[in-house]
């Protein structure tokens, strides 16, 4: 597990992809890799290898299988939506806990997400790319900073982009700063969500606890109002506005996970408060 995001850290990071860019790229030039740009897949035995395609099958067709039988709610899916009736893409942001089922309820738009190049992200890539997805290679440990550079393209080309902003191997809910450092750099906004389930299988062992829907499972998608920074921020904004995407995180995350336990009144109330 990877060691927890602190503040400093945070701030280090976003310092470095402010300012620090053309000196890797020079370094790579002069023939050194760096890390932050390092998108080389790292060596597997021929066993590992040829289970990549094996694991993207089976997941893929139970994608298949299970999707089409969940029943959606969403709320708040305006703002998404206003933002792209102005012509804007938009930054989406969600925990790891709930990939398998954000993968089918957001497949086939095109949304670039950020792809490890290590073993699950292989067969992961395979995956996504047949359920309507695009990829930009690059995680939080290795090629980061290059994966941002891609995915900001991708923003320029009017394409939404997405992160599991505590991937790919945690701490599970804490958010790293990519959605941040990319908003500050392209103007546009944070959506977070998160999906909450009915019926599911829960990987307690896990470091995410992940889920995988029960078939016929009903599911709630809350997204939360824009985050954003100006382009102009400084590290103090960057700071605030990091903050600010991690509690809208963990506001979706409690609604979402709480939903099927509340009562009526109560989802009411939620109902009104995301503008649904």
């Amino acid at each position: 597990m990877e060691p927890v995001t602190t503040p400093d850290a945070q701030a280090a990071a976003q310092s470095q992809a402010r300012d620090g860019e053309g000196a890797a790229e020079a370094s790579a030039a002069a023939g050194g890799v760096s890390l932050h740009y390092d998108l080389s897949y790292p060596p597997l035995s021929r066993g590992r290898r040829m289970q990549i395609p094996v694991i993207a099958w089976a997941v893929y067709w139970a994608q298949r299988l299970i999707g089409p039988t969940l029943r959606f709610e969403v709320l708040g899916m305006r703002g998404i939506e206003q933002a792209h009736a102005a012509g804007r893409p938009v930054i989406l942001a969600f925990w790891h806990r709930c990939i398998f089922t954000a993968t089918w309820f957001w497949r086939a738009r095109k949304i670039v997400v950020m792809n490890t190049t290590n073993f699950d992200g292989q067969w992961t890539r395979r995956v996504i790319e047949r359920l309507g997805y695009l990829t930009a290679q690059g995680s939080s440990s290795r090629g980061g900073l290059k994966g941002l550079v891609t995915m900001g393209k991708r923003l320029d080309e009017g394409l939404d982009v997405a992160f599991t902003i505590d991937g790919p191997r945690g701490p599970r809910y804490v958010a790293k700063p990519g959605p941040v450092m990319l908003s500050r750099r392209k103007g546009h906004s944070i959506f977070a969500f998160h999906i909450g389930l009915e019926n599911a299988w829960t990987f307690e062992k896990t470091w995410d606890q992940f889920q995988i829907p029960k078939p016929f499972s009903r599911a709630v998608v809350v997204i939360s109002p824009p985050v954003g920074v100006l382009p102009e921020a400084d590290r103090a904004e960057l700071e605030r506005g990091h903050a600010e995407m991690q509690r809208a995180l963990e506001r979706v995350r409690d609604a979402a996970e709480g939903w099927f336990a509340m009562s009526g009144e109560q989802r009411d109330q939620l109902r009104q408060q995301f503008g649904s």
